[in-house]
């Protein structure tokens, strides 16, 4: 699961025409992780093996509806039949991991391990541009976004569940947008989240028997280090609720990508603000984690177990108004690098 940042980009990197994703063979998943998440599933380039046939670098057969974000073990449900493993090539660098795509009751779901196999890319290094890219190249229009974080209120306690509903952005020169590079577009983050699938979410972790907040305030912080005292007595006078590494940055790109998202979040800690209890330390992070594994996994089970049908969010039109720039101004280069996410609006 997860808390906390992006692998900068150089904003001169290039701007061509995104290249297709390749397939390759399942790989076992690996450990488990904090406010950060753990990974699994090894990266190849080469021209994949599916079902006994080598196939090159072509569109993955399957397409997923759902994509969630977060730790090993969670794709690992027996209710979860996983058919391909799908490295996902993007004009904005490598996602952190291949993403596994397979059948969870009547809906197809597309899993990526946030921080890659062994949990081995810090919160600040994240590359949540490619990450986004990937899911919606596979056609992901709903992403659950799983996160441990640790709580800023007497009555969130560790093992409850928060569906956040607003956000409050404390990290530091991270990458959070599609645009840029002779494109400007303003999207609107009044309402961070998708309202319908955050409530999905809120029903099915009540329904499994979990304590769950259903709104609250989300402070992403940089990282890769735990608050000071003085930061989490802040933030709470702030009326944040929760604190994580990772959140934000996933919310605003699925924004511009037109994607519904919301986040589950994991409480596992207090923090370093009451002083009642210890200071947040890995060790214990770590074991409330693997204890809510099942619970998170019975969560996004029941949520997305039945198609969503139609979409009726606004989610799905965000980009409408948004790109400002004239589109005589806007390069051929460009237009490649962003038809998968605007290109009916660029005409």
């Amino acid at each position: 699961m997860t808390k906390r940042r992006e692998r900068r980009q150089d904003p001169r990197q290039r701007t061509s025409r995104p290249r297709t994703a390749a397939k390759t063979r399942q790989k076992p998943s690996g450990g488990t992780g904090r406010r950060q998440s753990a990974g699994a599933l090894a990266t190849r380039r080469s021209p994949a093996r599916v079902h006994g046939r080598t196939r090159g670098s072509r569109a993955p057969t399957i397409r997923a509806t759902v994509g969630v974000i977060g730790g090993s073990g969670l794709y690992e449900m027996d209710e979860f039949v996983a058919v391909e493993t799908v490295s996902v090539p993007t004009p904005f660098g490598r996602p952190s991991d291949n993403v596994v795509v397979g059948r969870l009751g009547g809906t197809t779901v597309a899993f990526l391990p946030r921080h890659g196999r062994g949990h081995r890319i810090a919160p600040s290094e994240l590359n949540f541009r490619a990450n986004i890219y990937a899911l919606k190249a596979l056609g992901v229009e709903a992403i659950i976004s799983v996160s441990a974080v640790g709580s800023l209120r007497d009555e969130i306690a560790p093992g409850d569940v928060v569906v956040p509903d607003q956000f409050i952005d404390r990290t530091r020169g991270r990458v959070g947008t599609f645009f840029g590079n002779g494109v400007v577009a303003h999207v609107s983050l009044a309402d961070p989240v998708c309202p319908r699938l955050s409530a999905a979410l809120v029903e099915a972790g009540r329904a499994v028997g979990a304590t769950v907040h259903g709104s609250g305030t989300y402070l992403c912080m940089e990282g890769p280090q735990f608050s000071t005292r003085a930061e989490s007595e802040l933030y709470r006078s702030w009326g944040a609720h929760v604190i994580g590494m990772t959140n934000l940055q996933e919310a605003k790109l699925a924004r511009e990508a037109e994607i519904c998202f919301a986040t589950l979040a994991m409480v596992t800690d207090y923090d370093c603000w009451k002083s009642t209890v210890s200071d947040v330390d890995v060790q214990e992070i770590l074991r409330v984690l693997k204890a809510n594994v099942s619970l998170a996994k019975q969560v996004i089970s029941m949520t997305v177990r039945e198609p969503g049908g139609r979409r009726t969010c606004a989610c799905a039109h965000a980009l409408k108004d948004a790109i400002i720039t004239d589109r005589a101004e806007i390069s051929v280069g460009t237009r490649r690098a962003l038809a998968l996410l605007a290109g009916k609006y660029l005409s």
